[in-house]
């Protein structure tokens, strides 16, 4: 189960930075420390004379080994949040954890999300992404690729190497939703086995005495970001924010209502809307908004006096050509509202009582049109 945090601040977007103090320290490359583990041996010479005659001896030997100095950074790796629309699948944010350990190191990945009202975006937090998780990028192209990139941890990251990470969601269909904010919360593992999610890592303790033959735990991390989000200095952890921006929530969305004549009862090569003619009624729908859909729309049209409506006229489809055919390859929908056996997205029915056409579209995409027309004749 991912929490979401309530604070009342957003302190800093990047983590491995010192937020209580200022400027983050100068960080040393990693691969220009001795790797933990190696071992320092040290060996003095001495010479002397004993009446005339020179002398020398070797002292023992000094050992110890290298001890496991844990650094990292989490930043985010893009600029401002995520644009999306409602109900899109899959959106991502993308962070980038570089590993300044003098080791191979493992990294946990905690996505999680933050109700946050002061911070790196404008606005207030105000949705939840559904189905929050974290991937790796598996091939480096710094996109993320459903169903490639699957792995949850970071998988012996060696030292000053750089790993992307994405946080992944799905957005609500929620009205007014605006703002979702989260974090990627990354905790340094024990690496040295390729394929294997490494233990958490624990601190040696301080006070204990050094200079052994055991790789002491030390964790080096300078990036606070205050006790309410778990993150202080020196404790092996990082942290770095996000989000995800609903950018657009209306469309131009137009709809263009037209009628025809098509036929009179006298066999008119040019019908004329006479008594018992039937007219056939378009409606077109057009989203000249190219990057947005527009979802659940529904029309009702109420039978207009002097006509009747035709049962089954209604058909729904691609707009044809203006005059000739109001849509090409219609469904003909049924007049009840009994919509259980549809399946291209498009219903309609007729409500005999209050004499109207309603017609539902499931969706019509950015830039696209539909099409629905029905019947009635003249009285």
């Amino acid at each position: 189960m991912f929490v979401k945090r309530s604070i009342p601040l957003l302190l800093a977007g990047v983590a491995g930075t010192v937020l209580s103090g200022g400027a983050a320290q100068a960080q040393t490359p990693a691969a220009q420390l001795t790797t933990a583990g190696t071992r320092i041996d040290n060996t003095a010479s001495v010479t002397y004379s004993v009446n005339g005659t020179n002398q020398s001896i070797q002292s023992t030997t000094a050992s110890f080994v290298v001890d496991k100095k844990v650094n990292f950074t989490v930043v985010t790796a893009q600029t401002g949040p995520t644009v999306v629309n409602l109900g899109d699948q899959n959106v991502v944010t993308t962070f980038r954890v570089t590993n300044l350990t003098n080791d191979v190191q493992d990294f946990l990945l905690d996505p999680d999300q933050q109700n946050i009202s002061l911070g790196l975006f404008p606005g207030s937090d105000n949705f939840d992404v559904t189905s929050l998780r974290a991937y790796v990028d598996s091939n480096g192209n710094g996109r993320y690729d459903a169903g490639v990139d699957t792995q949850t941890y970071i998988d012996e990251l060696a030292p000053d190497a750089s790993a992307t990470v994405f946080i992944v969601g799905n957005v609500p269909n929620q009205a007014g939703a605006q703002y979702a904010y989260n974090s990627l919360h990354v905790i340094a593992a024990a690496g040295g086995q390729a394929n294997t999610q490494g233990a958490i890592l624990v601190s040696t303790d301080l006070n204990l005495a050094g200079a052994d033959n055991v790789v002491d735990i030390v964790f080096a991390d300078d990036d606070s970001d205050g006790a309410l989000l778990g993150d202080i200095a020196r404790n092996g952890q990082g942290r770095a924010y996000s989000g995800w921006h609903v950018a657009v929530n209306n469309v131009a969305l137009s709809v263009t209502k037209s009628a025809r004549v098509l036929a009179d009862g006298l066999g008119s090569a040019n019908p004329k809307a006479i008594p018992g003619a039937t007219v056939e009624y378009c409606l077109l729908v057009r989203n000249a908004t190219l990057t947005t859909g527009a979802n659940a729309i529904t029309l009702n049209d109420a039978i207009p006096g002097h006509t009747t409506y035709v049962p089954g006229s209604i058909s729904i489809g691609t707009p044809g050509t203006l005059g000739v055919a109001c849509n090409v390859n219609g469904s003909v929908e049924d007049d009840d509202a009994d919509d259980a056996t549809e399946t291209d997205g498009y219903t309609a029915a007729f409500d005999g009582v209050a004499k109207k056409v309603m017609v539902n579209l499931a969706s019509v995409g950015g830039g696209g049109s539909v099409a629905a027309s029905f019947k009635v004749t003249i009285d």
